[in-house]
Parts: structure tokens; sequence; C-alpha cells
């Protein structure tokens, strides 16, 4: 399987360039692109899709959101299927992902740890099992992390509002509002050098059941990206995600 990372020059890229010239999952690389690169056919190194010389396929991006219509249009082009890896899309990048899903086979994940898949399917499962229970989401990131809730917390949110369709997220709390029966609430704490921990209280005035996930590297997040691009060079176009690779380990 021969990859293109988009967004290699950032820590999430580094990161699974280094599981790709591992071979890991028999991948290989067929370029690296950040646009703090220089163009460099032995070393495979590239500021833009475009320039790119080996056939790839499949392309990975773990960029930022800004970089989808380029992306999109590429992996249209070229015929391969695209994983992403970002958060934080506007709508109208949402719509032209949707868009390239008609043509091409494309992955999207704000989170490519499969035990977070597993955090939300258990989380879903305690809610709907506790339907007076409180829900309350905790996320915990390094100190340099722009995003606030993590896009992965907003993830387990909407997981819990499959269940709960009532619910209502609300982000971090101030001043003197009760607390409403529907909140789904979600906080952040920044500090230090935290890669990502993620909790779901769930709660009654006489139980609780407390779930949670913590990453210790960010090479995790490496292998579930090469772990999706694996599953999504089998399939044909539509969009998918960590949902859909869980099941399929299932199965």
């Amino acid at each position: 399987m021969k990859v293109i990372i988009n967004g290699a020059g950032g820590r999430m890229g580094i990161e699974l360039a280094k599981l790709v010239e591992e071979g890991y999952r028999d991948s290989s690389l067929a370029g690296l692109v950040d646009v703090i690169f220089k163009d460099d056919d032995c070393v495979k190194t590239y500021s833009k899709l475009s320039s790119v010389k080996d056939k790839a396929d499949v392309l990975i991006d773990f960029s930022i959101h800004t970089a989808t219509k380029n992306l999109c249009e590429y992996a249209v082009e070229k015929k391969i299927p695209l994983v992403i890896a970002t958060t934080c899309h506007t709508e109208e990048e949402i719509e032209i992902i949707n868009n390239t899903a008609k043509e091409v086979p494309v992955f999207m994940s704000g989170n490519m740890s499969m035990g977070i898949a597993l955090l939300m399917e258990l989380a879903k499962k305690a809610v709907e099992a506790m339907p007076d229970a409180d829900v309350e989401i905790v996320e915990t990131h390094h100190n340099r992390k722009l995003d606030s809730p993590s896009g992965t917390a907003l993830m387990i949110a909407n997981a819990v509002k499959e269940v709960r369709p009532n619910g209502k997220i609300v982000r971090g709390r101030d001043g003197q509002a009760k607390r409403e029966k529907e909140d789904i609430g979600i906080s952040a704490v920044r500090v230090g050098g935290i890669v990502g921990i993620h909790e779901v209280i769930i709660g009654t005035d006489t139980e609780v059941i407390t779930l949670k996930h913590e990453a210790y590297s960010r090479a995790l997040l490496a292998e579930g990206g090469i772990a999706a691009a694996q599953f999504i060079t089998k399939k044909e176009k539509g969009l998918y995600n960590m949902k859909d690779m869980v099941k399929a380990k299932e199965n």
C-alpha cells in the first residue's frame, strides 16, 4: 500500500511517516507533503500534492481542515481513497467531503484510535441502559492544543446523542445556572504535555460509571491512520468512519 501523507511536517505527520517508512501494515511511502518542505524526489518530500511523482494507493491527511478542498480535488482527480484525520471542518468543507465520497472512498474521523471508537460504543450502551443518568465528558490535553473542546469529545457527545436524541451539548460551565436533565456536558483541561485523556461520566443519585481512555503516545493515532487507510482501500466509494471499521472487525 503506497501512501501519500499530507501534513507530513506536523507532529502527527512525523509519527505517521515513521511508521510508513518502517513498513507498518505493508505500507510504503509515495510522498511526504507539507508547505514547509522543498520538492525533493530523492527523499520524496513535496510542498504541494500536485508535485508528488509516485502513484499512490491512498492519501492520508493529518494537516488542517482548511486543506479540505485541495485534498478532495486531488483524490477525485487521481481516483484514490482519502483518509481525513482533521477536525473543526466548516459546513462548506463537510459538503465538499460528502460530494467527494460520491466519487471515491473517504474515511473521516476526528480521532483514529480504535480504543476511542470502543469507548463511544460502550458509552452509548451505558447511557441507553441508564435513561435517567447525567452524562458529562471531560477531556484533557497538552497546553499547545488549539481547539476546545477536542474533536474527540464532540464525537463522543454526538455518539451519546444517538441514543439520547433530546440531549443538549453544553460546552463548559459558568455562572449560577442549574444543570438541566438533558445536558451532555463537556469540560476541557489544558496542561503540560498530556497527549490525550477522555472520560465519560454517567451517573445517577445512587451510582456512577466512568469510562476512560488515555493515549500515551501519538503513535497510536498514526497506527489508526494506517489501519483506516488499509480498510478504505478495499471499499467502494462512500463515506466511512471508525464505527464502520469496528463493525468490520466484529464480523
